[in-house]
Order: C-alpha cells, then sequence, then structure tokens
C-alpha cells in the first residue's frame, strides 16, 4: 500500500476546498446554483483552472466548456487516466454533488504529483461543463461530448426557461466558437469518479464506500395535456373538457403502477406547468415531466407502454388529448468490473466497509462506461439528501474517499 496523507490533514483539506468551490453560485442559505454557461457557472469553472495551474497542472478548455488539468507522465504514447465530476448544480442544490468529485480528483493528483513524482501514464482532472440537464432539456453534455455521443446538432433549437437559445448561451460564455479543441477525446484508457451517494443505504448499511456495479437507465418525458379552457362558475363538469383533472389521473396511474412494481422500478413526477394557471378557469393545457428508472431497459420500456396505453383512453373520457415527448433515454450501464475489483482490493487491505451496489442516479460514469471502462465510487450521503442545500457528508467520510482515488490512481498511472 502507498503512503497516505494524514486522515485529520486531509479531512480538513477537503472539506475547505468544498466551502471553497460552494461559494461560486452560493445563495447564502446554504444552497448552491451553477447552471450551463451561467455567470456561476463561469466563475467556478474559471476558479478550478487557476487552482489546476497552481498545483502545476496544465490547464485547457475544451469547445464544450469542460476543463482538464494535465500532468504528463513519462510514457508520452500511453492513454490518460481521467478523474473528475462535474461542475454544474440544480437550482437551490448542495455543496458536494459534482463538485466533490472534482475536488477530490485535484488533492489526489496534488498528493501523488507532489510525493511520487510524474506517473508512468497521465493523469487528467476533469471538471465536466453539465450533467444535470438543469438549465437546458439535456443532460450529460460535458461527457458526452468528450465521448461523442452528444453532437453540436442535438443542442440547435433548445431554449432554456427564459427562452436564452443554448448556443447563445455557450457563445456568450465563449465556447462552441472553436477556440478551443474539438471536445471529442480517443486517447482515454479509463475514466474513475468519486461521487456522494445521494441515498441512504451506505449510512443504514455502515458502509464507507459503495463500488458501483450498474448505473440504471432511465428515460425522462414531457406529457402535455390538451384541453379547453371556460369559466370556473358556468361551466358545468359533465360538459368540461379539463386538462387539469386529466392530468390528475394520469399521474396517479403512474404513480400507483410503480408502487405496485416489485423489481425496484421508479417513477416521479417532479414539474407541472399549467395554462393559462388563473384560479377561476378551467385549465386548457398542462405539462408534467415524468422519469422512469431501472436497472433492466426492458423493464422500463415495459412500463412507459402500459401506461401510455392506459393514458389515451382517459383522455377520451375527459373529451381531451395528449402528446408525450420523449427527451431523454439512457440505457442502464455496468461499471468496469477489473475497475471495481481494484477499488475492492485496495478497501479489503484498508479494512475499510464496502458494498457493491446498483446506483438509482444517473452520473456521467454511464456516459464514459458504455465508450471505456469506468469505474463509480461513493460516499455515504447523510439521510440520503441531495440536490438540496441539507446535502451533507461528513469530512472523515469524504477524506476516505480522497484516500480510496489516491491509491486507484496510483496503481492505475504509476
Amino acid at each position: 500500500m502507498i503512503e497516505q496523507p494524514k486522515p485529520s490533514a486531509l479531512s480538513e483539506q477537503v472539506q475547505n476546498m468544498i466551502e471553497w468551490l460552494a461559494s461560486y453560485g452560493g445563495d447564502g442559505k446554504g444552497g448552491v446554483t451553477r447552471l450551463l454557461y451561467d455567470p456561476a457557472w463561469r466563475a467556478a469553472q474559471q476558479a478550478i483552472k487557476s487552482k489546476m495551474e497552481e498545483l502545476g497542472l496544465l490547464a485547457r478548455y475544451d469547445d464544450a466548456g469542460n476543463l482538464f488539468g494535465r500532468i504528463d507522465g513519462h510514457d508520452s504514447k500511453a492513454p490518460v487516466i481521467l478523474t473528475g465530476s462535474h461542475i454544474d448544480t440544480v437550482i437551490g442544490g448542495g455543496k458536494y454533488d459534482g463538485a466533490y468529485g472534482i475536488i477530490a480528483a485535484l488533492i489526489a493528483v496534488e498528493y501523488l504529483k507532489t510525493y511520487y513524482g510524474l506517473p508512468i501514464k497521465p493523469i487528467e482532472v476533469v471538471s465536466l461543463c453539465e450533467e444535470e440537464g438543469s438549465r437546458f432539456p439535456i443532460t450529460y453534455w460535458g461527457s458526452g461530448s468528450i465521448t461523442g455521443v452528444k453532437k453540436r446538432e442535438m443542442v440547435r433549437g433548445i431554449k432554456d426557461a427564459n427562452n436564452v437559445p443554448f448556443e447563445q448561451a455557450m457563445h456568450a460564455a465563449g465556447f462552441g466558437t472553436m477556440q478551443h479543441p474539438e471536445p471529442k477525446r480517443i486517447d482515454l484508457e479509463c475514466f474513475i469518479e468519486l461521487h456522494i451517494e445521494q441515498g441512504e443505504v451506505l449510512e443504514r448499511e455502515k458502509k464507507s464506500i459503495g463500488i458501483v456495479s450498474h448505473i440504471v437507465g432511465q428515460r425522462r418525458y414531457d406529457i402535455t395535456v390538451f384541453g379547453e379552457s371556460n369559466h370556473a362558475g358556468t361551466t358545468p363538469m359533465q360538459w368540461r373538457h379539463d386538462a387539469m383533472f386529466t392530468a390528475a389521473e394520469l399521474i396517479r396511474l403512474l404513480i400507483h403502477r410503480a408502487n405496485m412494481e416489485k423489481s425496484g422500478l421508479v417513477a416521479t413526477v417532479g414539474r407541472i406547468d399549467v395554462k393559462p394557471n388563473v384560479g377561476n378557469v378551467i385549465a386548457r393545457e398542462v405539462t408534467f415531466s415524468l422519469d422512469v428508472r431501472h436497472s433492466d431497459a426492458d423493464k422500463i420500456h415495459a412500463f412507459c407502454e402500459e401506461c401510455f396505453g392506459e393514458f389515451e383512453k382517459i383522455a377520451a373520457q375527459h373529451g381531451t388529448s395528449i402528446v408525450c415527448e420523449k427527451w431523454m433515454d439512457e440505457s442502464p450501464v455496468a461499471m468496469d468490473s477489473s475497475l471495481s475489483a481494484a477499488a475492492e482490493n485496495i478497501l479489503k487491505k484498508e479494512g475499510i466497509s464496502y458494498k457493491t451496489m446498483t446506483s438509482g442516479a444517473g452520473h456521467d460514469s454511464q456516459v464514459f462506461g458504455t465508450y471505456c471502462p469506468a469505474a463509480l465510487l461513493f460516499v455515504p450521503s447523510r439521510g440520503g439528501i441531495s440536490h438540496s442545500p441539507e446535502e451533507y457528508t461528513n469530512a472523515e467520510d469524504l477524506q476516505r474517499g480522497v484516500r480510496l482515488l489516491i491509491a486507484m490512481l496510483h496503481k492505475l498511472a504509476y
């Protein structure tokens, strides 16, 4: 086992850096908002770039806005060991989601460079530009651009909630103009992502590390119900074409069917938009989101097909119509077994408790996992809370994750 930093010093370092990065986009109430290409996002990426340069890494952007910090290896022809996570957040999110993986990678590479010099293979720390889909209806723009899964034509015509086109926002941030290298990479050996669990399995089972074997697949839809607006007081109930009533029955059907599933499938309706959204007017149009996840793509497909078949019957009963727009369809992905085994061996030697588990949340690792060997490693989340200012992982667990990453990078690159 390689020489490791003292836990107390490492705990303090990682916690200080978490707070430092959270200041970019912090709302003063514990929440953080960094949306793709917005001012807080730009400031955070630039701060990380400066930190990379301060640590002696060669820092550069690609044309999508991904940021890389590189330490060259003795073997100039060797493929790159890539590690990091995403810089963007949900609106009012927590300090740890994504940010922890970037900070852990910076600390790990700094330690290895200081105490072991240059590696044999090059290591790059990546601050991925986008994963969450919080500003525009597209996810994994960062990792997808690197792997070639996401292409420029996919964002043409996409706008945010303020009607700002994707390409306009990208150009305003200084990207998408070919001033930086093309995002697609062909020189990666593997990708390692350290992340908070965003669930409560590790905490409940008193495990220090999660080794992810599979990441669930997920589909996301925008479902719009079209009805007819009319007066709330003068229109008899039996003559209404109420989009809200229809939407309510559809949502109830979805959640009821998901509750009946015993395979671990989950379905969520988290957003709803109503027109005209006036208290004394029958709704003419309702759009709601649908998020369905499972580790088996066939089960996701069967669930959606079964529910959508019932949708048409319900809509017809109310004299309404429905349009279902699928805007995300990510297949389940297995993580690399050899990388997982390497992590397991390190943890066994160190006597650190761990659990092999499935991730119910999507991560950049699933995009990389279809392109190159990938590993996803979890540290516990208090109460399983994430995407919230209440998101928290204690310093002891944070430093354990960094120590594991240091050992993994040493094994792979040195």
